[in-house]
């Protein structure tokens, strides 16, 4: 199929953009297409990539606020999550889908339970995905073996399913919840099948503290020891970090994924040294993390909460638009391994068009700044991945099936006994 989007703004100009099947394959000339959209008045910008989530948790949002981290896990979170399964976890990721969709988000790296139903999920709504089930043994060796074959089975059925759009990942949940011995088979499944692996690290300092404690090391060096940052790691929070850390994760090329909203929210004590990170050349992208403690997966309210906690925090210079708008674009395709993050000949067909003709995007002296300080998510109008049209007029096909079925979803896990 080929789609033509005409005289929509693509940078500071008016201009046409041709799409054949996936590819992004002119931009400029007015072509022959099997579909035509009208880019007036809209503009089209490189759809949003959200590097760190735990999609099926849109059933948790609004359950448990307001309350200390660990007392959030261990009474609320902890023991709802023991009554999932795939079925939850389906229309929770369905729910998490649409909603990224109608926030202009077209991929996303996810970390959670029962991930067969997500990927069925993801695979009917037509986004990008890099997942896998959440790998945690809590130093048990019974658990740790089931763990590992069903890390096995999960890559087999990926294999098997052969998606363009969807990419297996380890995700081993953190130093603390997962064995040495977990981490370290981590490390040779993943070079045996070329897999990236994502991870929470040093995200509180009552966590860090105590593996400090326990080991004599930070998380990072302890990581780096067992020879886990191998360049193809996905580092979330990445809050509590020392100098020689940050150093650690720069010589080998990790991704960190920067997740100031759920940070602020569940009050870690300290703003990630995200200036010191820039400084060494390390790939810093955006994450909304779960919707129990965002509540959301909107990437637009996640940009400007980035940009603003590191003025606050620094500077009225610090972590300027065009730099966090790289984060939530270009940033996170290289992390997730996709030729997107921008429109250009040759690049994938994930992008998504922003009606310009609202109040709070007038006037457009600079659209990236509007969208990092001004925009919200309502101004997305279309969004277009793999050269498919997954919305337009902000409606989503489907989208009542699946209010209704989250709804029902959510009472049946929370409610029902």
């Amino acid at each position: 199929m080929s789609i033509l989007i005409k005289n929509v703004l693509l940078g500071n100009k008016r201009t046409h953009i041709y799409i054949e099947d996936n590819i992004i394959s002119e931009t400029g000339k007015i072509l022959e297409a099997d579909r035509i959209i009208d880019g007036s008045g809209k503009a089209a910008l490189p759809g949003f990539i959200n590097t760190h989530t735990h999609a099926a948790m849109t059933l948790f949002r609004g359950y448990a606020d307001d309350m200390p981290l660990h007392e959030w896990l261990e009474k609320k979170i902890w023991p709802v999550e023991a009554r999932l399964n795939e079925e939850f976890v389906y229309w929770g990721t369905k729910l998490a889908c649409l909603e990224m969709i109608k926030s202009g988000t077209v991929a996303f790296n996810d970390m959670y339970h029962f991930q067969e139903g997500a990927v069925k999920a993801v695979e009917e709504c037509g986004m990008r995905a890099m997942m896998g089930p959440v790998f945690l043994d809590l130093n048990n060796p019974e658990k740790r073996e089931k763990e590992i074959k069903r890390q096995e089975r999960f890559f087999r059925l990926l294999r098997n399913l052969k998606s363009e759009r969807i990419k297996p990942c380890l995700n081993p949940h953190s130093v603390y919840a997962v064995s040495k011995e977990c981490l370290e088979w981590c490390v040779d499944f993943s070079k045996e099948n070329d897999l990236p692996v994502h991870i929470h690290v040093s995200e509180t300092k009552k966590e860090n503290d105590e593996f400090i404690k326990k080991t004599g090391k930070t998380p990072v060096e302890f990581l780096e020891e067992i020879g886990l940052l191998n360049g193809k790691v996905i580092a979330a929070h990445c809050v509590w970090l020392s100098h020689q850390d940050i150093e650690i994760l720069s010589r080998h090329d990790v991704t960190i994924a920067h997740c100031p909203v759920s940070n602020m929210k569940l009050s870690v004590g300290r703003v990630m040294p995200y200036h010191y990170m820039q400084k060494l050349g390390l790939n810093i992208t955006l994450g909304t993390d779960g919707c129990a403690s965002n509540n959301n997966l909107d990437m637009f309210e996640t940009m400007k909460f980035a940009s603003l906690l590191h003025k606050h925090h620094v500077s009225q210079t610090s972590a300027p638009a065009n730099e966090i708008f790289k984060m939530a674009t270009e940033n996170g395709a290289k992390a997730l391994g996709i030729n997107a993050g921008k429109i250009e000949e040759g690049k994938l067909a994930d992008i998504i068009l922003i009606d310009l003709n609202r109040p709070d995007l007038v006037p457009n002296h600079n659209l990236i700044s509007n969208i990092i300080y001004s925009a919200n998510s309502s101004c997305v109008d279309t969004v277009i991945v793999d050269g498919k049209i997954l919305m337009e007029g902000r409606k989503v096909p489907g989208e009542e099936e699946i209010l209704e079925n989250a709804k029902r979803f959510a009472e049946k896990l929370f409610y029902e006994k």
